[in-house]
Order: structure tokens, then C-alpha cells, then sequence
């Protein structure tokens, strides 16, 4: 009896978490699935191509100047936590801004999102700001 009504509590607290998580409301849910285009880099314009992607696992794709990458944010939104990020290795002469850009990625430790933008900011302030592309 008690260990019945153990599991079906326990499964109701997680039938309740699980909705949080999807609560397509969030801002968080609004970055899932969509390109955002990096248009300022520590406060510079940016005028280069850079996007990135989130999917609902927490993975994130993208593109710098040169190359494409992955990483994985690990910390539940606002906070923002990225590992190392793997790229592919060619090169182009916007090499610098790319190794700035995953710098900047790397740094970032909280987003923000309302509408169709998205910013990254870290310890130093705001590093990444992102339009949606769509």
C-alpha cells in the first residue's frame, strides 16, 4: 500500500516536471529549432556569418565565419553552459573572428531572450547578441 502510493506520487512529480519542461511559453522554448543569426560581437556589429541552432536535447549547431561546429549547453535556460566546442578545420581568411566568436560561446554563462532576440552574457557583460533568422 505505501509503496504503491510512493509510486504514484513519484509519478505525478514527474508528469509535473515533464510539463514544466515543455512549457512552450518559456522563452527558452522559443529558441528551440530556430537559426539565429549573431549580428554583435562584444558590443561590435558583426558582420560576418555566424548562426547557431538549439535542440530540445540541449545540443547546439551552428556555423562560424569558416566552419561548422556542435557544443552542448548543459545548464537549464537562463543560465548558459557550454563544454568544448568541436568544429570543422577549414580555413578561411576570417579565421580571428571565428576563434573569437567560440570564445565568446565559451565565456557566455546566462541568455536572455524576448522576441526575436537573443543575447548571451557573461562575466564581462553582454558578449553575443543573435536575430532570429526566420
Amino acid at each position: 500500500m505505501i509503496l504503491g502510493l510512493f509510486i504514484n506520487t513519484l509519478a505525478a512529480v514527474v508528469l509535473i516536471a515533464a510539463s514544466f519542461d515543455q512549457d512552450k511559453t518559456s522563452p527558452a522554448h522559443s529558441a528551440l529549432g530556430r537559426d539565429w543569426r549573431l549580428v554583435e560581437l562584444r558590443g561590435v556589429p558583426f558582420e560576418g556569418h555566424a548562426t547557431l541552432m538549439f535542440a530540445q536535447s540541449g545540443n547546439i549547431t551552428g556555423a562560424g565565419p569558416c566552419n561548422r561546429f556542435t557544443t552542448k549547453n548543459i545548464a537549464p535556460y537562463p543560465r548558459f553552459d557550454v563544454g568544448q566546442i568541436a568544429a570543422t578545420r577549414r580555413a578561411c581568411p576570417d579565421l580571428m573572428d571565428e576563434a573569437t566568436f567560440f570564445a565568446a560561446l565559451e565565456a557566455a554563462t546566462a541568455a536572455g531572450i524576448e522576441n526575436d532576440t537573443m543575447i548571451l552574457s557573461g562575466a564581462a557583460g553582454i558578449l553575443l547578441v543573435f536575430k532570429a533568422a526566420d
